[in-house]
């Protein structure tokens, strides 16, 4: 049932109202006879979450066991011990991704992009599992998938094909990773990125993890690639740590830049790092949006399928203390989300998907913070979960 009318809600904490969904998509007037109705208690109603940056492929979230951690301080050593433990336990990227894309839309988010290794280890075993899990999800949730070459490209030896091949399979988008700190040859690296992303009409999406003027040389490439093959709005650059530990005048002049060529930021908002400045990109006109990285994986024990969390996280990262701004970490997760990622038909406006979120606060910024139950969330006008429990 994708016809719906939701009475007595507060649409991002306003004023109380009813909404109608018909089609699954939000409606003006009222509701025709017979419509189904949920009493919404006067509830806030909020656009059901976005997560920009994630990898459901590596998670342990699912396991009877705690993963101990013992990987080493340098990306290389996170790289490699993941690498092996994957292959030494045979990890099932399906039944890892199954599971915590519907924990996910349990607690409200039903537009994912995930990260998904491609390397001449795991072959397309990995984007084999998570493409079933979009199949699986279809409907109900809307999920991106990069091919993303986790261990390089140059190095080793393959890898290239195997990116060609799992664009073939269907992943969205192409991925790309440190041009210089891994690859040690960010023209040819950026080459093969961009070439295979003309090849197979696809955006692109960059971990840069590089710091200073290293990451600042990378992104500066980046963006002149993104210009001379008319790849305007079409580019993310994951992370981009540099923008965070360089002069605020050379950031502010990649900023510039960034917003001319359409280019969005996606950041996880560690404390460990230097981080982009969510008000800075903003003030600039560059789209930046929040997600998770990993959850409970070999690279880290944190994380949660819990966007609110992630948005309290960025907020945190960026001293977000006023409701305003706190509101601007919601966005994060909500509409800049939507935006940078591409994902059509978001928010709360007439003739959006009726993708939507019930939960008791008494303003936007307290539901950040407190991170209340989701009593209800809603997808193309199905009810599909309760109390933080999926319904089917």
């Amino acid at each position: 049932m994708t016809d719906l009318l939701l009475r007595n809600v507060r649409p991002m904490g306003g004023a109380a109202t009813d909404v109608t969904v018909l089609g699954g998509r939000i409606a003006t007037g009222p509701a025709p006879r017979g419509v189904p109705v949920e009493d919404g208690r006067g509830l806030m109603l909020l656009p059901a979450f976005v997560e920009g940056h994630t990898h459901l492929d590596k998670t342990t979230f699912h396991l009877p066991d705690w993963l101990v951690n013992e990987v080493g301080p340098r990306i290389e050593d996170k790289i490699d011990t993941e690498r092996e433990w994957r292959a030494r336990t045979g990890h099932d990227a399906g039944a890892a991704s199954l599971a915590i894309a519907r924990a996910f839309l349990a607690a409200g988010t039903t537009r994912i992009r995930s990260h998904v290794d491609v390397d001449t280890s795991g072959s397309t075993r990995h984007m084999e599992g998570v493409l079933a899990t979009r199949d699986a999800m279809r409907g109900l949730q809307e999920i991106q998938v990069v091919a993303f070459p986790q261990s390089g490209i140059l190095g080793r030896q393959g890898t290239e094909a195997l990116l060609d091949a799992a664009l073939a399979m269907g992943a969205d988008i192409v991925g790309g990773l440190d041009p210089c700190a891994i690859e040690r040859d960010p023209v040819r690296h950026l080459g093969i990125v961009f070439g295979l992303a003309e090849k197979h009409g696809k955006p692109v999406d960059i971990h840069l993890h590089e710091p200073g003027t290293m990451g600042a040389f990378s992104l500066d490439l980046i963006l002149d690639r993104t210009r001379a093959l008319g790849m305007e709005g079409r580019v993310v650059v994951s992370h981009a740590f540099c923008l965070g530990d360089i002069p605020e005048r050379d950031r502010d002049a990649l900023l510039a830049r960034m917003a001319a060529l359409g280019v969005a930021i996606a950041t996880t908002a560690p404390a460990s790092r230097p981080v982009p400045l969510v008000a800075a990109c903003r003030a600039a006109g560059v789209t930046i949006f929040g997600g998770n990285d990993g959850i409970r994986d070999t690279w880290t024990p944190y994380g949660s399928p819990d966007m609110l969390e992630r948005a309290m996280l960025i907020g945190l990262r960026n001293n977000f203390r006023r409701d305003d701004e706190v509101a601007i970490a919601f966005d994060c997760v909500s509409a800049a989300g939507a935006k940078g990622c591409g994902f059509a038909d978001y928010g709360l406006e007439t003739g959006a998907r009726a993708d939507l979120v019930l939960l008791d606060a008494r303003s936007l910024a307290e539901a950040v913070v407190a991170r209340p139950p989701r009593r209800l969330v809603v997808s193309g006008g199905r009810v599909v979960a309760r109390d933080g429990a999926l319904t089917a």
